[in-house]
């Protein structure tokens, strides 16, 4: 276990990765969702900026809509002139039949039908381009929130939870934006014109079908209400399956060396039946509303064709329109169904786009100042004043921490674990805000620079790689853009490592796997100590830099590193105490503060708590 993770330890809420992949962690509570309207809202200011292609789909629809409703009654007209002809055939009285106005009837009924395609083909377009750009721009602003957020968030969440909310969440507001709001527009526009067109052909036949109204509304109800708890259920749940798989597949080589697969399967068995019964129950409430509607509108069909034939029989309506009122009741209630179903859907979009701005919400890291204190140079002199931190206000971890480190020293941070010594480099690079006191580079309050300008005067080398999905040329120059091949060579050859690169696959131009399992970890830290050579930092940091490396090649990187930390202020934590009798000041910490300072000679004439640790490394 490295020094972050004993740091960590200290805080209460913190989510332990691995020992939650063992069964030994907590688990991550997904929150439910708070506020509905206010998710609403947030959702149709963020599509405030598209209300012209929103507009524009909407005119689409509604042309399209329109159109596809007047076609019934056109039809239902051609209908009648071709029965009358028929009807005056059978009985004698000559061929009736007007082949001219069903003619024109039929290219007027052709013309509606491509003009509500050709709308509908464009306003499917839009609305496609839209969901895209909307989720480009979500997952782009997600993107952005997670670099701006302090670490202390991520300290307490799993990883998998939050990368849930840039998937699975934005395709729910993504498929809701393409399909569900089209629909809902186009529903709409259609039982209103229907309604019209009814009211048109026959007002008492029009009062009978409206009859099934308030029982479809209730239905409406009843399914809306209980699925917005399932499909929140859903999100959340899914939430939480990807963190345990994103753990359990970052850690599969520690699961499987502890025989903790069993416990893996059963805590996956246990996340994926959640999302199973909140998933089943959701899909439950959505397919079901369309064969209740389908139902109900077979009893409207019943009462209107019952209705429609005695009204015939009385000449008091024509057999076309008789038939243009029954696709009209069709068309009336299948609506109905799609704004039941949509609405059903708004309801995992709803919990979806809360998790979402949920999160765009969070509070971010302390603003940057407005002018930099960024210097072309640095002496490399630090100064922490009177230093109070915790991870949490009630876990303090230093205690009125007050040091000089001088230009050019090399100095050894050394204690035992949960001691502090890796919280001090994190507040160097201010990757956590100090709840108290001050550190000064070169006389410069750390927060009078922005934090990227302050980190570039860092280089540091974990006990922990950073590696990622790319070429070997890629990893080294990472911090360093500008290198050139030939820089980064140099830089490779100095840590030592140019010679094993040359013998892998491909070189430097070697892809790395997304754990980097295809190197060594060995190989690893020396391409982390290369990047550093590379990026020739004012301050160096070194956090048991050479702890997964052979003998006969640590002494030769530590050579190296010699070399290096020449003229440049070093802070090197180290567990190993013999690789740092060469430094110029050791501190020794304990709980949160300095007990014993000085060099490595004058603290083990003292015979203290560093001889002691000293020489425990060389017990039997």
């Amino acid at each position: 276990m490295n020094e972050y993770e004993n740091d960590e330890l200290k805080i209460e809420s913190s989510s332990n990765d691995l020992g939650d992949v063992m069964g030994m962690g907590g688990q991550g509570v997904a929150e439910k969702a708070k506020d509905p309207k206010k998710a609403i809202l947030q959702l149709i200011s963020y599509l405030a900026p598209h209300k012209a292609a929103l507009i524009t789909v909407f005119v689409f629809a509604v042309v399209s809509t329109v159109f596809a409703v007047i076609g019934p009654r056109v039809m239902g007209r051609v209908t009648t002139i071709l029965v009358d002809g028929i009807v005056a055939h059978v009985l004698g009285t000559g061929l009736l039949t007007d082949f001219r106005q069903m003619g024109t009837l039929t290219a007027i009924l052709i013309t509606l039908y491509i003009v509500s395609a050709i709308c509908n083909f464009f306003q499917e377009i839009i609305m496609a381009r839209l969901s895209v750009k909307v989720t480009y721009g979500l997952r782009e602003e997600i993107s952005a929130k997670m670099h701006k957020l302090p670490l202390n968030y991520y300290d307490t969440r799993k990883q998998g939870e939050i990368l849930s909310r840039m998937t699975n969440d934005v395709d729910m507001i993504s498929q809701t934006l393409s399909t569900n709001l089209t629909q809902l527009i186009t529903a709409a526009t259609t039982i209103l014109g229907t309604l019209v067109m009814m009211i048109s052909i026959n007002i008492p036949m029009t009062l009978a079908a409206l009859v099934i109204i308030p029982l479809c509304m209730w239905i409406m109800t009843l399914v809306l209400g209980k699925s917005h708890v399932f499909f929140s259920k859903q999100q959340e749940s899914m939430g939480k399956l990807n963190g345990i798989v994103e753990e359990t597949y970052g850690s599969h080589n520690v699961v499987r060396a502890y025989n903790g697969e069993t416990d893996a399967l059963e805590k996956f068995r246990v996340a994926n039946e959640e999302v199973r019964a909140a998933g089943w129950k959701a899909q439950f409430m959505t397919n079901i509303i369309e064969p209740i509607f389908n139902f109900v509108g077979n009893l409207g069909y019943v009462l209107v064709t019952v209705m429609g034939g005695w009204l015939v029989v009385q000449r008091a309506i024509t057999i076309g329109d008789v038939q243009a009122f029954i696709q009209y009741i069709q068309t009336f209630t299948y609506p109905l169904g799609e704004i039941g179903m949509a609405g059903n859907m708004l309801q995992g979009t709803i919990a979806a786009s809360e998790r979402v701005f949920e999160f765009l919400n969070e509070e971010e890291e302390s603003p940057e100042p407005e002018t930099s204190a960024h210097k072309e140079k640095y002496e490399g002199r630090v100064s922490f004043q009177n230093v109070r931190f915790g991870y949490s206000p009630d876990k303090i971890i230093l205690n009125d921490f007050s040091k000089e480190v001088k230009p050019g020293q090399k100095v050894a941070i050394v204690g035992p674990t949960g001691a502090g010594k890796t919280t001090v480099v994190k507040l160097l690079m201010r990757f956590y805000e100090l709840n108290g006191g001050k550190i000064l580079i070169d006389g410069i309050d750390s927060t009078a620079f922005s934090r990227a300008e302050l980190r570039d005067i860092f280089g540091m080398v974990l006990q922990d790689t950073w590696l990622y999905n790319a070429s070997i040329m890629e990893n080294l120059r990472y911090g360093s853009p500008n290198a050139t091949d030939e820089e980064v060579i140099a830089a490779a050859k100095t840590a030592h490592c140019h010679k094993f690169i040359r013998t892998l696959p491909g070189g430097y131009d070697m892809i790395l796997n997304e754990e980097a399992s295809n190197i060594s970890q060995g190989q690893k830290q020396l391409f982390t100590i290369a990047r550093v050579i590379l990026r020739n930092p004012a301050i160096l940091i070194l956090d048991e830099a050479t702890s997964s490396i052979d003998t006969r090649t640590e002494v030769l990187i530590q050579g190296a590193m010699k070399k290096l930390m020449q003229g440049r202020t070093s802070f090197v934590i180290a567990h190993r105490l013999s690789t740092i009798r060469d430094a110029d000041v050791i501190f020794v910490m304990k709980d949160g503060d300095i007990i014993e300072q000085g060099n490595h000679e004058k603290l083990l004439e003292k015979k203290g708590f560093y001889a002691d640790l000293y020489n425990s490394q060389f017990d039997e």
